[in-house]
């Protein structure tokens, strides 16, 4: 059976990320796709800043503190982690009978949006608040969700809500759950993302919230971005692929943390 291009790109990004480097030989024969095809889907995912193109194949792009991956990007990588992070998210927003939950924009966020699309227990109802316009358009074609779209500057980049209008509407809300994705969890920084505006939102979100969960795969471990948003005391819960070992795991053990591994009982 032939492979959309988009389902094709994304799995051609994470070879690439799991690899480190990958030659076009390589990836026409894994998916039994022409040398061409292969240079259009790495000049594509060259675009949109997921690779760097080299010499007969490509290697992830570069990466610092202050530098912020896109959208399309952060939906192509770690697939599916992601999927297994959502999966156990959404079983906390069941298990908990959670009445309102706020959902922070990025990949792993949208990921338990998609989960929040099915039938939620015993016609669980949930008021869904997010400064992300992705993940709210997704909501909003379910009936039995309420959902609020925060106000603010929307930030091309990621699609999300900032300002100080985002983080004062935050400020006046009291929600049961808070899910947040970061760009780094470290044992000292604590969360971290690389953008001073988002750091503000999502630092608001952990204010206001009852109960504050992370969602971050094993990548964002040991990652310093440039802006802290919360310190690991502030945090309730990750959930995480891969429970975090060493300073990682005696540090949020410390600050009281939850560590829910996805897709183990």
């Amino acid at each position: 059976m032939s492979m959309f291009a988009e389902e094709r790109q994304r799995l051609v990004a994470n070879r690439v990320a799991e690899a480190g480097r990958v030659s076009v030989t390589e990836l026409a024969d894994r998916f039994s796709v022409t040398t061409e095809t292969v240079r259009r889907d790495l000049a594509a995912l060259e675009t949109a800043g997921v690779l760097r193109r080299v010499h007969g194949g490509a290697v992830p792009a570069g990466r610092g503190a202050t530098s912020e991956e896109s959208l399309l990007e952060r939906q192509v990588q770690n697939l599916l982690e992601k999927r297994a992070i959502a999966d156990a998210a959404a079983a906390l927003v069941a298990s908990s009978r959670a009445g309102s939950v706020l959902l922070d924009a990025g990949s792993s966020t949208e990921a338990l949006a998609e989960r929040l699309m099915g039938p939620l227990p015993d016609g669980q109802g949930l008021v869904v608040v997010t400064n992300a316009l992705p993940i709210a358009e997704k909501l909003a074609a379910n009936p039995n969700l309420n959902v609020q779209l925060l106000g603010g500057r929307i930030r091309p980049l990621t699609q999300a809500a900032v300002g100080q209008a985002t983080v004062d509407a935050v400020g006046r809300l009291r929600p049961d759950l808070a899910f947040v994705g970061a760009n780094g969890l470290h044992a000292e920084f604590g969360l971290s993302t690389p953008d001073t505006e988002e750091a503000a939102v999502k630092a608001a979100f952990v204010r206001s919230a009852r109960r504050v969960v992370a969602l971050v795969d094993h990548t964002k471990f040991g990652v310093e971005a440039l802006v802290q948003f919360a310190r690991l005391d502030q945090l309730d819960a990750i959930v995480t692929d891969v429970a975090p070992t060493g300073d990682m795991a005696d540090a949020l053990a410390e600050a009281g943390v939850e560590v829910v591994e996805a897709g183990r009982p």
